[in-house]
């Protein structure tokens, strides 16, 4: 059983779009997956444009994958390393701690990750 960065079971990033490297809304990664795609991301305008920019658009759909492309609010499973160069540049999205992968601790620290921990808004 994979675990995320809590200690707890891992939990679903996102189905719809399926996202993750083996497209089962996991974050979660195999030797294969050379961008290690284990952060839970909520994606912003801004880190999109950021990706955009350094040759990752995940703005455009691309049909033939299912991948409708994605907008601000939307969850993926990003690369670790895309991730932490978009925090080093002030764009890094929230993160989602029970859907990101404990081997996120590899590359960087619970406590950075937590300082972008994604808090949904309470409208009730």
């Amino acid at each position: 059983m994979e675990l995320n960065v809590l200690g707890t079971p891992l939990q679903s990033c996102c189905n719809s779009p399926a996202t993750g490297y083996f497209r089962d809304g996991l974050c979660r990664t195999a030797s294969s997956d050379y961008g290690t795609h284990i952060v839970c991301a909520v994606v912003t305008d801004e880190f999109l444009e950021f990706t955009k920019k350094r040759g990752n658009d995940l703005t455009t759909p691309i049909p033939h994958w299912n991948f409708p492309g994605l907008k601000s609010g939307s969850k993926w499973c990003l690369c670790i390393s895309r991730w932490l160069e978009a925090e080093q540049y002030g764009k890094a999205p929230h993160v989602i701690l029970e859907a990101t992968d404990k081997k996120a601790l590899q590359y960087t620290t619970l406590e950075k990750l937590k300082a972008y921990e994604y808090k949904p808004i309470n409208t009730n």
